[in-house]
């Protein structure tokens, strides 16, 4: 019965993106609002790195590997530990070992209790951007944003050589870096990564929307344009439509080679980007990851969710994920931090 209703989908980690019909054609008029190539959010602006494929919650994706780190999208970061040159095991039977290292980089993924811990390294320039953003986030979200005493789990903001950030909270210390041309919107922006968001132009459904002119994409950066089904997986979509308003979005000249438009409308129009505050639909997304009463993101039958580095879908109040040995769907639950076939 599952499989009529369902289309096999593979699995990856925390893959959230917002967005929302009613604003389709959403265009925050602010001070940061911006129409030009300047607006996209890169780690290593002045770098070029090598583009390798690894294995992140067993699926394979391409990263571009600098300074010893792996950039995925520009600004995302993933260190060597998140990564692995092999596919891993995520499910298993009962009663079976589970190795000792299982979990390549997977966790939750979500900050417990909406509140996210915080230091800020005291050479980073004109902190008021972090202040800023964290008053943003917390106006408009439930987010609660603390800065760190010894909690084991937390942000660092830091001076780097561009904007960047990891998704999710990944465990342990993760930074955000923010050179010192990195606005209070890319602040904003780069903190959506690391409570759990993801780009909005790589959304499975993005084709309605957007078309991408690959021969306007500068050598190299090809990777960076997929969707998520493109890469093997697909997209947390929580609301209908690509939000052309979301602070998530790449510029249309993201990117671009020759000057012209590497994202344009269905029409061939380009739009324009902001990075001045979250959109409708960005506060839709996020407040139903992170809901108003603290008590963890709400799971709605029909949906697709990455929960501790695994793919699985909810459909009559349990969960189910495709066993690609045999084939078909196969029940799963949750024990802890690790998923097991139930039948």
């Amino acid at each position: 019965m599952i499989k009529t209703q369902i289309t096999r989908l593979s699995i990856l980690s925390l893959l959230l993106t917002a967005c929302t019909a009613e604003q389709f054609d959403e265009v925050t008029t602010a001070s940061e609002e911006v129409t030009k190539a300047s607006l996209v959010e890169i780690a290593y602006p002045e770098n070029v790195g090598k583009v390798t494929e690894m294995y992140y919650a067993g699926e394979k994706i391409q990263v571009e590997e600098i300074n010893g780190e792996y950039i995925y999208e520009g600004d995302i970061v993933f260190s060597k530990n998140m990564l692995s040159i092999a596919p891993t095991k995520l499910v298993f039977e009962e009663g079976e070992q589970i190795p000792e290292q299982k979990s390549v980089g997977r966790t939750g993924g979500r900050w417990p209790d909406n509140t996210v811990y915080y230091t800020v390294e005291s050479g980073l320039p004109k902190q008021y951007r972090v202040s800023d953003a964290i008053a943003h986030w917390e106006a408009n979200t439930s987010l609660r944003f603390v800065q760190r005493t010894n909690q084991s789990n937390y942000i660092r903001f830091r001076k780097g050589s561009g904007c960047s950030s990891s998704v999710g909270m990944v465990g342990g210390r993760q930074n955000i870096t923010l050179a010192d041309g990195c606005s209070t919107g890319n602040t904003i922006h780069e903190i959506g990564h690391a409570v759990g968001l993801w780009h909005e132009q790589s959304r499975a459904d993005r084709n309605q929307d957007i078309t991408i002119n690959f021969q306007n994409i500068q050598s190299g950066k090809e990777h960076n344009f997929q969707t998520y089904v493109q890469r093997g997986r697909d997209g947390d979509e929580y609301t209908n439509r690509l939000d052309f308003g979301s602070i998530m979005l790449y510029s249309s000249y993201a990117f671009s080679k020759n000057g012209n438009p590497t994202i344009t409308k269905k029409d061939g129009s380009t739009y324009s980007t902001q990075r001045n505050a979250l959109s409708s639909g960005d506060k839709t997304g996020i407040n139903q990851m992170y809901p108003g009463n603290g008590g963890g993101e709400v799971y709605e039958n029909g949906n697709y969710y990455t929960i501790h580095g695994v793919r699985v879908y909810r459909y009559s109040d349990v969960w189910w994920y495709w066993d690609t040995n045999q084939n078909r769907w196969r029940r799963v639950e949750l024990r802890g931090t690790t998923w097991y076939y139930i039948s």
